[in-house]
């Protein structure tokens, strides 16, 4: 008999401490995942991360300490391996592209569904971006594009997979596209991100046309 993945360790950070809890209480439900703690601040957030070492980071955007888009390059060194996902209030473009070039995995309306949130945490988890394909169609042309002077060395099918991770598509629909496995289009994008010294595939798309390595859209 198979056994079953582990859960997927969550941590809520939000400064109302009773929809953090609550939000906590609804994810912890699902058998697949765990709510590890709820942080209601940054110096919090700090402090758990290091302590429950989650996968999925659930982070508002505003925290009573600090910018909870800013906080993301700090707390992803304490715990490198974790995906943040921003809850936001705000739709704003400049709040969304923050959040890419800060490396977050996505982020998540605070209007949406619980389904949804669910959602978005196995996503996030699976190593997918948290983004629609037409949302991301509008955010790429917004991003920093101060050229950077270095330049990571892609292989021509790691360019490929760059460019279908530029229009939106996940690791399943770019397997189909390439007809290659899943588990290899999951090889290059690891190997990708890792040249560009990215955490997410938001962050490599923003590293990327920084580098001149994605047309200008």
């Amino acid at each position: 008999m198979t056994t079953p993945p582990p859960p997927i360790r969550v941590l809520v950070v939000d400064d109302h401490e009773i929809l953090a809890a609550s939000l906590a209480q609804v994810l912890g439900a699902e058998d697949d995942l765990r709510a590890v703690g709820t942080a209601t601040s940054v110096a919090e957030a700090r402090t758990l991360i290091t302590q429950t070492l989650p996968d999925v980071v659930l982070l508002d955007h505003r925290l009573p300490d600090g910018d909870g888009i800013a906080a993301i390059p700090e707390l992803q060194a304490l715990h490198p391996r974790a995906a943040f996902v921003v809850l936001t209030a705000s739709t704003a473009d400049h709040v969304l592209v923050a959040a890419i070039e800060a490396g977050a995995t996505g982020f998540l309306s605070k209007t949406r569904s619980l389904d949804e949130v669910r959602s978005a945490v196995r996503a996030a988890h699976g190593g997918e971006a948290v983004i629609s394909p037409e949302l991301l169609a509008r955010l790429l042309p917004r991003l920093n594009r101060r050229r950077d002077p270095s330049r990571a060395e892609l292989t021509e099918r790691e360019l490929e997979v760059l460019a279908l991770l530029a229009e939106g598509l996940t690791n399943s629909e770019i397997a189909s596209r390439l007809v290659v496995s899943v588990h290899t289009v999951r090889n290059h994008v690891a190997n990708l991100s890792a040249k560009l010294g990215a955490h997410s595939k938001l962050e490599a798309l923003s590293i990327a046309i920084r580098q001149g390595l994605l047309p200008d859209r």
